[in-house]
């Protein structure tokens, strides 16, 4: 049976044709789910097209997902749900509830028919560079956070240029695409500053920060601060065996960590806020209520997200800072 039919009269482009063709073949359940498309010679030579105009046709379809291609043996049918319109490439450092915030929202900004596949590098260069390789071609856009990784714009250039968006962590090598980010270095030092009448009544500022996870603009923001503002300041990459000293603030940047000061202060019994303070990074409902509430520095996700989609399906070209701000709780 003919797969791909052509009406030369018709006002539709040929290769809009050949897509509908084959989504109606598969709505007609010719095609399932693992079968073989013509091939591209084939379907050329079969409608006297040029091999152009039926890779712009399949091309279409790949970015949907609806088919992939084998190196070697042709195309196949991937996916069966022919309402996909727009397929996303969403490559994030790690995944974390104020991630799952982003996230949602974006999911959410983008609407129906829009399939979003994520993917996580773990802060590793060599996994990073394997997910944007192996998906070069397959997606309609490509939602990058490389993080403070070296070397990704190298790896980013197979990407075609005007799908590709940036998103938390951004740097000179990447200012030719648009992005939603953070500015690290001048949030940190701004949030600090808001808090500067908190913070006075303690002796240190300890800031707990792994170079291999965290963005350096945090490191060098709240050394700026500390310097300009004449603040006691410690800079450690662990809170192993660690002993606490009244009249230290804890700045800490991962979840896992807040739960450890959490529980030493209250191993040497001594009390949040009147002995040692917490500064938290990131926002979440659950800090909101832990301990009558963790003092934060953090960004709004949501609007993160929501700003991304609309970025897209707009297809404007941007570098947008986003929000970030200090919320004071009892911790402080």
């Amino acid at each position: 049976m003919e797969i791909v039919t052509i009406e030369e009269k018709s006002g539709t482009p040929k290769y809009k044709q050949i897509v509908a063709s084959i989504e109606d073949a598969i709505i007609k359940g010719t095609l399932k789910r693992g079968d073989k498309l013509p091939s591209l010679n084939s379907i050329k030579e079969q409608h006297s097209l040029s091999r152009d105009t039926v890779l712009t046709a399949f091309n279409e379809l790949k970015t949907r997902g609806i088919i992939q291609s084998v190196v070697g043996k042709g195309y196949y049918v991937m996916s069966e749900d022919v309402n996909v319109n727009q397929k996303v490439f969403l490559l994030f450092d790690e995944f974390n509830s104020f991630k799952e915030d982003l996230y949602n929202s974006f999911l959410a900004g983008m609407g129906k028919n829009v399939q979003v596949d994520i993917f996580f590098h773990h802060f590793n260069p060599d996994v990073f560079a394997k997910l944007i390789n192996d998906n070069v071609g397959d997606y309609s856009y490509y939602v990058i956070m490389p993080a403070h990784l070296k070397g990704t714009e190298q790896w980013m250039k197979r990407l075609p240029k005007d799908k590709v968006y940036i998103l938390d962590q951004t740097h000179k090598e990447l200012i030719q695409y648009p992005s939603i980010y953070q500015n690290f270095k001048k949030d940190i030092y701004q949030g600090l500053q808001e808090g500067l009448k908190l913070l006075k009544k303690y002796q240190k500022a300890v800031l707990l920060f792994q170079k291999q996870l965290q963005p350096k603009g945090i490191l060098k923001g709240f050394k700026s601060f500390c310097t300009d503002y004449h603040i006691a300041y410690e800079v450690t990459e662990t809170l192993r065996n660690r002993t606490l000293s009244q009249g230290e603030v804890y700045i800490i940047l991962d979840d896992k960590n807040l739960i450890r000061v959490i529980k030493n202060i209250k191993k040497q019994h001594f009390k949040i806020a009147k002995d040692i303070g917490i500064i938290s990074y990131n926002d979440t409902i659950l800090k909101e209520i832990v301990e009558g509430g963790i003092t934060t520095i953090s960004t709004d996700f949501k609007l993160m997200g929501e700003r991304l989609a609309q970025m897209i399906l707009t297809n404007e070209f941007a570098q947008v800072e986003n929000f970030n701000s200090l919320i004071i709780r009892k911790s402080l």
